[in-house]
């Protein structure tokens, strides 16, 4: 008599199956699909498992897709393995999926399973010369609710690698804060704790905010922003509303939140009568703390006065690093240049002029001054009766003339002030 059965799937069967989950990912082979996906599967769709007695000894669970099957899960525990119970589940499986009219059913198996013999004896054929391609969607159910609310996106994937010149700034930022955060298995094994909290500093336009667009892009991460400005019409104020905004990204699994000119919400305390920003700056003196507490968060603050950040909100503990973000170089400025330098004429521009004339320039600078040139040289071919057929575009002179319209955000005492700044306060 036969010591096991094959029966459909019951809602009770869900512990097995997650016995059977942790004694697959015990063995070191990693399932295809994720735990989330075979539950879900197991109550939506097709599954049977292998009983013996009132124990859940193997399962099989499949979805199917128009005409198209696959196995999302197939384990026996280890006892219970060699005696044909695996391809059992899978002819049962087979015949519960039948009224889906399929044409074809597949699998997908890591290369360490050791299930073959069951797919083998079932008749499915080893297909070699295969690629698998998976992506997982950042954000998922009940998330997506929760980041509408915040006003929050996912932004492309492409921003870090457009990220021109700034090697430096970029090459710091990938090491202490991507790699990380990114890999937080390997930085565990080499004792590194993730960052959670870091501040960019700089003068106006330097990219503080491209950056930390840049960074949840590289992460592919939500990127929520925090608008102190639009949380103080908040009914509950400000101190209220930044503590309910901070309560809603806890539902979120991963996200980069950035609060550009924190100096509005995190200024120096003091002063009689107290100043009512004071309460603000508490609030976010308690907040970031619980913030770091959650895995898979990242805060950026980002200021262009950090000498007037209250002396707490800069400690260790709070902020992992503080990190400057000063003018592009000449390779940033070139960078920044081919960006707006239209395709048709790129080949006819002095690009090393016009690094050489915006030294001293922002990336905001830059683009003011290239718009501009952009601007004028259509107004004047205009002017001049110019036929579209015929190319054309703005060249080095519009360019240079462009420069020399352009007022740098960056006054000489101001490039002084921040290279200051970078000896007393930066954290690296």
């Amino acid at each position: 008599m036969t010591e096991w059965r094959i029966r459909d799937f019951h809602t009770d069967d869900l512990d097995g199956i997650l016995r059977l989950w942790e004694e697959v990912t015990a063995s070191r082979t990693d399932p295809v699909y994720a735990l989330s996906e075979v539950l879900a599967s197991c109550q939506k769709d097709d599954a049977v498992v292998a009983v013996h007695g009132d124990e859940v000894v193997g399962a099989a669970v499949g979805r199917a897709a128009h005409a198209q099957g696959w196995i999302v899960f197939l384990a026996t525990t280890a006892p219970w393995q060699s005696r044909g119970i695996g391809s059992a589940l899978l002819a049962a499986l087979e015949r519960q999926m039948a009224p889906h009219g399929l044409a074809k059913l597949s699998a997908l198996m890591p290369e360490t399973a050791t299930r073959v013999d069951a797919f083998l004896n079932r008749g499915f054929e080893i297909k070699n010369h295969l690629s698998y391609f998976e992506r997982r969607i950042p954000v998922q159910g009940q998330e997506i609710r929760a980041l509408a609310d915040l006003g929050g996106r996912i932004l492309p994937r492409d921003l870090w690698a457009n990220v021109g010149g700034m090697v430096r700034e970029k090459d710091l930022l990938e090491r202490r804060l991507v790699m990380p955060l990114a890999r937080p298995e390997m930085a565990e094994q080499y004792g590194v704790v993730p960052p959670k909290a870091v501040v960019l500093f700089g003068p106006p336009g330097t990219g503080k905010t491209t950056f930390a667009k840049a960074i949840a892009s590289r992460l592919d991460w939500p990127f929520v922003e925090v608008f102190p400005s639009r949380l103080a019409t908040d009914p509950q104020g400000l101190a209220g509303a930044l503590r309910q905004t901070f309560g809603t990204i806890d539902d979120l699994d991963h996200a980069v939140v950035f609060i550009d000119e924190v100096e509005e919400i995190a200024a120096q305390r003091g002063g009689e009568p107290p100043s009512p920003l004071q309460g603000v700056t508490n609030e976010l003196l308690k907040l970031i703390p619980a913030f770091r507490e959650r895995p898979g968060r990242l805060l950026v603050c980002a200021t262009n006065f950090i000498r007037t950040l209250d002396s707490a909100f800069l400690r260790h503990g709070r902020f992992d690093y503080v990190v400057p973000i000063g003018l592009p170089d000449a390779a940033a400025r070139q960078a920044i240049w081919e960006r707006y330098i239209p395709a048709a004429v790129t080949g006819t521009v002095d690009l090393a002029a016009l690094v050489a004339a915006s030294d001293g320039f922002s990336p905001a600078d830059i683009e003011y001054a290239a718009r501009r040139a952009s601007q004028q040289a259509l107004e004047d071919a205009l002017s001049a009766g110019a036929d579209e057929s015929v190319p054309g575009g703005p060249g080095t002179e519009d360019y240079l003339a462009g420069i020399r319209g352009t007022r740098t955000t960056v006054s000489a005492q101001v490039a002084a002030e921040f290279l200051q700044d970078i000896e007393r306060l930066a954290r690296l």
